[in-house]
């Protein structure tokens, strides 16, 4: 058997693994933004996602989740699809990709206290005085960047953290009965009579004079952003528990800010550096708490 060391240092590379992901979709989302509004990219990156996912589990005959797991993935659906995607397209018609990032750095505090809320987990005061830490430097961060103001995109933004957290809660809390890669399949697959039809009412009329580059952003939001960084982030869940993985996210900004650089051609400075050690180091402290589980809440 594993040792609990093994076991957690898994946990924590599959979360990881997540972050790299999800840190490229914002920039993914500028890149889509191009060629496309933000009301079609939201749809259609759900519902291509969505396509995918009901291939995969026809092809694997995966029976349908059990009638206590529905109103999770239910309320986890449109937190990933429809909250999040939507709001942060909005934000990033206004905001660069790397400003996003940083904002967005607030989302594990906010996952935290979700999974607090409708789970069994109850992180120390080590875990919450590293989360705080962690979640006042990149929104210091955020103003620096921003002239010292809160911009209108910011606030789009901080709604997006809203949808995402609530369902990384709902959906990380199905990880103790259902398979990682399942739960965000069915949650695309539920959004199917709602991502569909409104793909095909938002598409637009010039479909063929859309260049390649808006193209690739929309599919890897779509196909990795939307489904397959789920993948490994349910899995880390699954072992870690929602609150230590979530504080994987600090480390997402800076994912982000890399990946603008190169995708968007924005610039990278000594202070986002500086920034982001100081995050690292409150990451580390975090992973290394441990989280007491209270008497479990039925899903």
């Amino acid at each position: 058997m594993p040792s609990f060391a093994s076991r957690q240092s898994l946990g924590l590379l599959l979360g990881f693994i997540g972050v790299a992901i999800f840190g490229g979709t914002l920039p993914a989302t500028r890149l889509a933004l191009t060629g496309f509004d933000p009301y079609f990219i939201t749809a259609s990156r759900s519902a291509i996602a969505g396509v995918c996912a009901l291939v995969l589990l026809l092809i694997l005959r995966r029976p349908l989740p059990p009638k206590h797991a529905w109103v999770s993935l239910v309320i986890g659906t449109f937190g990933v699809v429809v909250g999040f995607p939507l709001f942060m397209a909005i934000a990033m018609q206004t905001l660069p990709a790397a400003h996003g990032g940083v904002v967005l750095g607030v989302l594990p505090i906010a996952t935290a206290i979700v999974a607090v809320l409708i789970t069994a987990e109850r992180p120390g005061v080590a875990y919450w005085l590293a989360a705080m830490v962690g979640a006042v430097l990149v929104v210091t961060f955020a103003l620096r960047h921003g002239g010292g103001g809160i911009a209108s995109g910011d606030l789009f933004l901080l709604l997006a953290v809203a949808g995402a957290a609530i369902g990384y809660g709902y959906s990380g809390r199905l990880t103790a009965h259902m398979p990682g890669w399942e739960i965000i399949s069915w949650s695309m697959v539920i959004a199917l009579p709602l991502t569909l039809p409104a793909t095909w009412w938002l598409m637009p009329n010039n479909l063929s004079a859309v260049p390649l580059e808006p193209w690739l952003g929309l599919f890897y939001a779509a196909l990795f952003s939307q489904w397959i960084g789920f993948f490994a982030w349910n899995a880390g869940i699954s072992i870690c528990g929602i609150s230590k993985i979530s504080q994987l996210q600090l480390l997402q900004p800076f994912v982000t800010i890399g990946l603008a650089a190169l995708v968007n051609h924005e610039a990278i400075d000594l202070d986002t550096i500086l920034f982001a050690a100081a995050v690292v180091a409150t990451v580390a402290l975090s992973a290394r708490t441990r989280v007491r589980q209270a008497t479990p809440i039925q899903a």
